[in-house]
C-alpha cells in the first residue's frame, strides 16, 4: 500500500514541477550536439529528489537524513546549473560535499586509510559525473537504473542484505514514474542534471554499501556499460585532442542514435537489457569467478563498442 502511495505522490509532484518548468521556461532547447530535435521541459528528474524526501519521511533514521543532505547538495546544485550554468568548480566543490554525506552513512571514515577515501572521492565522484553524461537519449537514464536496482534489490534479498529494501524500491518507483514521461516518441521530460546526477548519487550509494558490506568490489559491474562507454569515449577523445568536459557526440549510444539513426527508445532498451545481463552473470558467478567473468564481459563491451569507428565512417561515406 504504501507503494502505491510512493507512485502516487511522484506523479503529483512530477506534474506540479510539470507547471512549475512551463511557467519559468526551464526547457531544453535542442543545439548542434543534441540528439533531440524538438524543445521539450528540462529537469523533470527532479522527482528523484521528491522521492529521497519520501524515503525520509516513511523510514526516519539518522542515515536517512544523511543521504538526504547528500542529495539535496547534488539536486540543488544541478537545478541550479539547470536554470543558469555555473562553473565547474561550484558544481564539484558541492559533489564532494554530497559524497562526504554517502561516506559518513556508510561508515568510511575512520575504517578506511586516507589515500583509500581520497581514491574513493575520485572514483564515485567521476561515476556520478559520467551517469549524468550518459543522459542523453528518451529512456537511457531511466531504463538503465532499472538495470541497476533490479540486481541489487535480488543481492539484496538473496545474496547478502546490505540495505533497508525501501532505500532500494523508492529510486525504482521514481524511475517507473519517470519512465512514464519520459520514453516516449516525443518525451514530456528529460531529467535533466538534477535527475541525472540525483539518481547517479542514488545508486553511488548503494554500490558503495553493498561493497563496504560484501569487501568486494565486484558489484562495480553493476555499472559496466556505462563504465566501459563512459572510459573508451574519454580516450577517444583524448585522442582527438578534444576538451573531454565538453557536450559531444561521440558516445556509443550517440552514435547509435545520431549517425545510425536508430530509435532513441530502442538504443536505450539495448542498453538495459546488455547491462541486466551483465549484472546476471555477475551475480550467478558469484563469489566463485566473478572476475574470471568481469573481464570476460569487460573486454566483450570493449570489442563491441569499437564498431562504433566502423559505424562513423559508414556514416561519413554515405554523406
Amino acid at each position: 500500500m504504501i507503494y502505491l502511495l510512493v507512485i502516487i505522490l511522484l506523479l503529483i509532484a512530477e506534474l506540479i514541477y510539470f507547471g512549475i518548468a512551463d511557467r519559468y521556461n526551464i526547457i531544453d532547447k535542442p543545439n548542434e550536439r543534441s540528439s533531440h530535435t524538438q524543445i521539450t521541459l528540462r529537469g523533470g528528474g527532479i522527482i528523484y529528489w521528491v522521492a529521497a524526501l519520501l524515503y525520509a519521511l516513511f523510514n526516519p533514521s539518522e542515515s536517512g537524513w544523511w543521504f538526504l543532505a547528500g542529495i539535496t547538495l547534488m539536486a540543488g546544485v544541478s537545478f541550479w546549473d539547470d536554470i543558469k550554468s555555473l562553473g565547474q568548480k561550484t558544481r564539484l566543490l558541492f559533489h564532494l560535499m554530497a559524497m562526504t554525506c554517502a561516506f559518513y552513512l556508510a561508515n568510511v571514515y575512520g575504517v578506511y586509510p586516507w589515500w583509500a577515501i581520497v581514491i574513493g572521492y575520485i572514483v564515485f565522484t567521476g561515476i556520478v559525473n559520467a551517469y549524468n553524461f550518459m543522459d542523453g537519449v528518451n529512456g537511457i537514464t531511466g531504463l538503465y537504473t532499472l538495470a541497476v536496482l533490479l540486481p541489487m534489490i535480488y543481492v539484496n534479498n538473496h545474496i547478502q542484505a546490505f540495505t533497508d529494501n525501501n532505500f532500494l524500491i523508492f529510486p525504482l518507483l521514481a524511475s517507473v514514474v519517470f519512465l512514464f514521461f519520459n520514453f516516449r516518441k516525443q518525451a514530456k521530460c528529460f531529467a535533466g542534471d538534477v535527475g541525472s546526477v540525483s539518481i547517479a548519487f542514488w545508486v553511488v550509494t548503494l554500490l558503495l554499501i553493498l561493497i563496504i558490506t560484501t569487501q568486494n568490489l565486484i558489484w562495480i559491474g553493476f555499472l559496466l556499460v556505462y563504465g566501459v562507454d563512459t572510459l573508451c569515449t574519454i580516450l577517444h577523445r583524448i585522442y582527438l585532442k578534444q576538451n573531454i568536459m565538453e557536450a559531444h557526440r561521440l558516445h556509443f549510444y550517440q552514435i547509435l542514435a545520431n549517425e545510425r539513426g536508430i530509435q532513441h527508445r530502442v538504443v536505450s532498451i539495448i542498453y538495459f537489457i546488455v547491462q541486466l545481463i551483465c549484472s546476471l552473470l555477475i551475480i550467478m558467478l558469484y563469489p566463485k569467478i566473478d572476475w574470471g567473468i568481469f573481464m570476460i564481459l569487460t573486454v566483450t563491451l570493449i570489442v563491441i563498442y569499437g564498431m562504433k569507428f566502423r559505424l562513423i565512417k559508414i556514416s561519413i561515406t554515405k554523406k
